[in-house]
C-alpha cells in the first residue's frame, strides 16, 4: 500500500490530537550512547521546561537503560521523567503523529508514520535535528526548508552550533546554578564520591575523567601519566576504551577495580547516569570526552577538555575538529592554543600529528592555568546564548 493511500486511511479513521502540543522524537542508536544521550536530554527538557508532551521512539532500549536505569528494555511503552518512551520496532503501530516530529540525526521515519503525517491537517512540523558542528557552512543551512519530492510535507534542517545563527547547544535552564552549587558544596561532593563507593583523591592529585572511543593513543597517555612526576588519578567508566586500559594493566578489569602503576591510579567506574556524569565532569581537573553529548557537557563543566571526535571516512571528522578548535582557540594565548591543537590532533590520530609524547603532555600541564581560565570564559559566553531546546520550541511554534 502506498504512502498516500495509507495517509487517506489515517485521515478518515484517526481522531485529531489534543490541543496540548505533542512532539515525537525518533532516535536510532548508532554508537551506543551519543545519539540517545542527546535525544534523552532534549526530551526531558521539552517536558520539564516547555510543557510539551513527548513521545520518544528508541530502537535499542538496552543502551538507553545504561544512561537511564528506570527504562525497562522489555516494555514497549513506558514513562520516565515525564516522557513517554516507545520501543521503535519494524512493526510500527497506527497512530496520529504529534504536532512536531523530530528525526534525530537523519534516522529514517517509518513509512506508516509518514503516511500519518500526510493525513494530519495541518501536517506536523518536521525537523531533521542534525549533528553538532562548528563549520562555517552550518549557519547558512540552519533552518532551511526541504520540501518532500512526492508528498505535501516539508522538512526543516536544524543544526546545533556555537553562535546565534545556529540552533545553539543543549543546556537546561538551571544547569549553571547546579554546577556552581556543587562546586561550593563539600557535602554534595562527598555524596558524589559516596554514591560511587570511592574515596575522594588527595588534593594534590590531578583528577582526569576518560571517556573515549577505542583509541590507540590511550596507551601512550597512560604510560606518560605513570612515568610522570605529577600524581594522576584517572576515572574511566567501563566503555569501549576498556580493552586499551586492560592491555595497559595486563589483566581483565571491571567496574570497581583499580590499577596502580608509578604515579598513576586508574579507577574503573560503572556506567553512570547523565546526572552523575555531569557531577563527574564537575569534579575533575581535566575531562577527556567523546562524540557529541559528553563533548557539550564538558564545555558546560567549564574545565579543560580533550575531545575524541567520532571517526568518519576520508578523515572528515578532522575537518570538523579543526573548525571547532579554530573557534575555541580564538581567545587563547598563542602557546596554550598551540598545545591544545597539537594534543587534540595527536589524540584523534591526525596523520601529521604523530604520537602523544611526554614533552607534549608537559606543555599541556604548563598551559593548564590558561586553559582553566579559558574554559570558564567559554562557558560564560556560551551560556548567554539561547539554548538548543528553547530555539527549537520557538522555531516550531512559528511554523504551527
Amino acid at each position: 500500500m502506498s504512502v498516500l493511500m495509507l495517509s487517506r486511511l489515517f485521515a478518515a479513521s484517526m481522531p485529531f490530537p489534543a490541543t496540548k502540543s505533542e512532539w515525537d522524537i525518533f532516535c536510532h542508536v548508532v554508537d551506543n550512547f551519543g545519539d540517545i544521550g542527546v535525544c534523552w536530554r532534549l526530551a526531558r527538557q521539552l517536558a520539564a521546561e516547555h510543557g510539551v508532551g513527548v513521545r520518544l521512539w528508541v530502537d535499542e532500549l538496552e543502551s538507553f537503560q545504561r544512561i537511564c536505569p528506570a527504562i525497562d528494555p522489555r516494555q514497549s511503552i513506558q514513562r520516565a521523567h515525564g516522557v513517554e518512551v516507545r520501543h521503535w520496532t519494524a512493526d510500527f503501530p497506527d497512530l496520529v503523529p504529534g504536532d512536531v516530529v523530530i528525526e534525530a540525526f537523519a534516522c529514517h521515519l517509518p513509512e506508516r508514520f509518514v503516511a500519518g503525517m500526510v493525513g494530519r491537517h495541518p501536517p506536523p512540523v518536521w525537523i531533521n535535528l542534525d549533528y553538532l558542528s562548528a563549520e562555517a557552512w552550518v549557519a547558512g543551512c540552519h533552518a532551511l526548508p526541504s520540501p518532500h519530492p512526492r508528498l505535501p510535507l516539508t522538512k526543516y534542517f536544524f543544526f546545533p552550533g556555537f553562535n546565534e545563527e545556529t540552533g545553539g547547544l543543549l543546556r537546561e535552564a538551571n544547569l549553571p546554578a547546579l554546577r556552581q552549587a556543587y562546586d561550593a558544596s563539600p557535602e554534595q561532593q562527598k555524596n558524589f564520591w559516596r554514591a560511587l563507593e570511592l574515596s575522594p583523591p588527595a588534593p594534590d592529585v590531578l583528577l582526569v575523567s576518560l571517556f573515549s572511543y577505542a583509541n590507540p593513543a590511550i596507551t601512550d597517555l597512560l604510560d606518560i601519566w605513570a612515568r610522570g612526576r605529577m600524581r594522576v588519578c584517572c576515572l574511566a567508566p567501563v566503555t569501549r576504551s576498556l580493552s586499551a586500559i586492560e592491555a595497559f594493566a595486563g589483566r581483565p578489569l571491571k567496574a570497581g577495580d583499580s590499577v596502580r602503576r608509578g604515579t598513576l591510579e586508574i579507577r574503573m567506574l560503572p556506567f553512570v547516569t547523565q546526572t552523575e556524569y555531569d557531577r563527574l565532569l564537575w569534579s575533575c581537573d581535566i575531562n577527556l570526552v567523546r562524540g557529541e553529548d559528553s563533548f557539550v557537557r564538558a564545555q558546560w563543566a567549564a574545565k579543560p577538555m580533550l575531545w575524541h571526535i567520532y571517526p568518519q571516512q576520508d578523515e572528515a571528522h578532522l575537518i570538523k575538529l579543526g573548525a571547532f578548535l579554530d573557534r575555541y582557540c580564538a581567545r587563547l594565548p598563542d602557546a596554550a592554543s598551540q598545545v591544545l591543537r597539537q594534543l587534540h590532533m595527536a589524540w584523534n590520530g591526525a596523520p601529521a600529528a604523530g604520537a602523544i609524547t611526554t614533552d607534549l603532555w608537559a606543555q599541556w600541564i604548563d598551559a593548564l592555568p590558561d586553559l582553566r581560565r579559558h574554559a570558564v570564559k567559554w562557558e560564560e559566553i556560551r551560556s548567554k546564548q539561547e539554548d538548543l531546546c528553547s530555539n527549537l520550541v520557538r522555531f516550531c511554534r512559528s511554523k504551527l
